[in-house]
């Protein structure tokens, strides 16, 4: 912390700097974080309160949510408050600690996804072993292991930077404190550092990804087996919206962490970051929710239930 001592807070460049693009930012942001807040709320209380989704399925959807919820909040309320306040700066520890959260919640939702795509894997390819294969110990323990492989991940990146100095330039061309754009602006030597981000990349985002191809290759090959119509329709319609969640989540944040740093373009980085770190948290329970007829079906039965309970 000794090379941080003159540093005291840094300036995020933002979106825009135009002023009067900044009132039109504002409402659009609001408007899809409060979206994206109660969509994933509203899948957790769906799931939790219908007994007929405690399922390992719907038990990895609601960790897929608190991780939406946490990776949004990490960067939106900051860049709305400095749109409403005209001010675009953040403290040295509040930077940090973007960095630490949103890095803990990227890593964990690779894992996650992961997760997701082997359970859909086990439900088609091994229905008659399902339960056995996710069972409740093997649930718990395989989420246990994200959030512990993510924090691991988080903490080891975030004493790195802490040991970077920054007495050269203090304005951070982002609208919120990522590991990219931060190492970009440290005066240090940060070859450890982005050696380990490309590990970590390996592991997490190239990792994952391979196990999610691999699963649905599995999947692919024994629906095409099934010689029923309705039974292939039956089997894909069950992990459908996994798959869009996957690519909309791996076609950016692979890009933004993998692509080489030659073509670098602040701007257009920041567009794709926006994309799976705003846009993606808010579509996730649209997708959950539309394509599923489980989901579809326990949100009527939560909505009602409320709106019984407001009346009573």
């Amino acid at each position: 912390m000794k090379n941080q001592s003159s540093v005291t807070e840094f300036y995020l460049v933002g979106l825009s700097s135009r002023p009067e693009h900044q009132m039109f930012l504002f409402v659009v942001f609001i408007f899809i974080y409060m979206a994206a807040l109660a969509g994933n709320i509203l899948i957790i209380l769906t799931v939790t309160a219908n007994g007929s989704l405690h399922t390992p399925m719907y038990f990895l959807l609601i960790n897929l949510s608190l991780i939406n919820i946490l990776s949004i909040s990490v960067s939106v309320p900051k860049m709305l408050l400095n749109l409403l306040e005209h001010r675009k700066t953040i403290s040295f520890l509040g930077c940090i600690a973007q960095i630490c959260l949103f890095t803990w919640t990227l890593g964990s939702e690779a894992l996650v996804l992961a997760a997701m795509a082997f359970d859909r894997y086990a439900a088609i390819c091994h229905p008659l072993h399902y339960t056995l294969i996710m069972r409740r110990e093997v649930c718990v323990g395989l989420i246990a292991g994200v959030w512990i492989a993510g924090v691991t991940n988080s903490a080891v990146h975030t004493g790195l930077v802490l040991q970077l100095s920054f007495r050269c330039s203090t304005i951070i061309n982002h609208f919120f404190c990522e590991l990219p754009p931060v190492l970009r602006l440290s005066s240090s030597d940060t070859s450890l550092n982005e050696a380990l981000a490309s590990l970590s990349d390996t592991i997490f985002g190239i990792g994952g990804c391979a196990i999610t191809l691999m699963s649905y290759y599995f999947i692919l090959r024994t629906i095409l087996k099934i010689h029923s119509p309705e039974g292939k329709k039956k089997a894909f319609s069950t992990c459908s919206s996994h798959l869009i969640v996957v690519s909309l989540y791996y076609s950016t944040a692979i890009y933004t962490y993998v692509h080489p740093s030659s073509p670098y373009s602040p701007d257009r980085d920041k567009v794709i970051t926006v994309l799976y770190s705003v846009i993606t948290p808010a579509l996730n329970p649209i997708i959950y929710s539309l394509r599923n007829k489980e989901v579809r079906e326990a949100l009527r039965k939560l909505i009602r239930r409320l709106g019984l309970f407001q009346r009573q």
